[in-house]
C-alpha cells in the first residue's frame, strides 16, 4: 500500500493489517501447494513401486480449493487481478476512478454471493455427516469450512477496500483511489517485478 492509502488513519490501518494477515495467507496457501506436490510425487512413486496409494488425487482437490480461496485476498489488495483496459487507458481518471469503484462494488456483491452460497454447501456437510464417497471417507465439512473461510476472509478485505475506496471518491481523492483498487500500469508492474529480481539476487549472494 502507498502513502495515499494511510490518509484516513483507521482505515489506512485496517488496510495494512489486512495486507499483512493476507501476505501470511498466501504463504501458507503457498506452502499447502508445494506440500500438496511433494505428496502427490510420494504417491506415484508408491503405486509404482510398492502398488499403494496415498489418494492424493483426493487431497490434492481440497488443497487446492484451499489454496485458492485464501490467496485471493492477497491478489485483490495487491490489484493482481485480471481486467480489461483497453478502454479504460482512454478515458478521464475520475472517469476511470468511479469504474474502479463500480468494479470493487460488482467484485465485493460476486465474492459475497459466493461465500454465502459456499457456506450453506459446508453447513449442510456438517448437518447431515457427509462423507466423501472414497477411501478415505473424508468428513466433507472440513476442507469446506477451510474453503469457505478464504471467502469470508476476502469478504473483510473487499468490505474494508470499499470503505476507503468510497471516502476516497467522495473527496475526489483519485491517487487514493487508485492505489487501493486501480489498475496497475506497466510501469508499476515493470517496476515491482524488477524489485523482486533484485531482492531475489541480494538473497541468492548472500
Amino acid at each position: 500500500m502507498t502513502s495515499n492509502v494511510t490518509r484516513t488513519p483507521l482505515l489506512g490501518r485496517l488496510l495494512l493489517v489486512a495486507n499483512t494477515l493476507s501476505r501470511w495467507a498466501i504463504w501458507a496457501a503457498g506452502a499447502l501447494m508445494l506440500i500438496t506436490v511433494l505428496y502427490i510425487v510420494a504417491d506415484v512413486i508408491l503405486r509404482k513401486v510398492a502398488n499403494y496409494s496415498l489418494h492424493s488425487d483426493e487431497l490434492s482437490g481440497y488443497a487446492f480449493a484451499i489454496s485458492v480461496s485464501w490467496a485471493l485476498s492477497f491478489a485483490t489488495l495487491q490489484r493482481a487481478n485480471i481486467r480489461i483496459d483497453a478502454l479504460y487507458q482512454t478515458l478521464p481518471i475520475r472517469l476511470c476512478a468511479i469504474l474502479d469503484w463500480v468494479a470493487l462494488v460488482g467484485l465485493a456483491a460476486f465474492i459475497a454471493y459466493l461465500t454465502r452460497y459456499s457456506l450453506d454447501v459446508a453447513s449442510l456437510s456438517w448437518a447431515n455427516d457427509s462423507v466423501a464417497n472414497t477411501i478415505l471417507a473424508t468428513p466433507l465439512w472440513i476442507p469446506q469450512f477451510l474453503w469457505v473461510a478464504g471467502f469470508a476472509w476476502m469478504c473483510v478485505v473487499l468490505a474494508l477496500m470499499l470503505l476507503r475506496a468510497s471516502a476516497a471518491l467522495v473527496h475526489g481523492d483519485t491517487a487514493t483511489m487508485m492505489a487501493v483498487c486501480g489498475i496497475r500500469s506497466a510501469q508499476q508492474e515493470a517496476q515491482e517485478e524488477a524489485e523482486a529480481g533484485e531482492r531475489f539476487v541480494s538473497g541468492a549472494q548472500s
